[in-house]
């Protein structure tokens, strides 16, 4: 094999450990933070029906029926 070719493998197996890393705290972020937004859609669809029955009350309907 050319010595040169054998230089560059030998670095990049010696790195492979780091890259899988950061991968892998890239994958876990992001879907820590997909996470985090569906929670908080959750929490703004919840607030979203409290505000949409209280409107209705207020306008004398039934909450849920429009």
């Amino acid at each position: 094999m050319d010595p040169v070719l054998s230089e560059i493998y030998r670095n990049v197996i010696n790195a492979a450990p780091y890259v899988l890393a950061a991968y892998g705290l890239l994958w876990i972020g992001l879907f820590g933070y997909i996470t985090m937004v569906l929670m908080r859609m959750s929490g703004l669809e919840k607030q979203l029906s409290v505000l949409e029955d209280a409107m209705a009350l207020r306008a004398g309907k039934t909450p849920g029926s429009e």
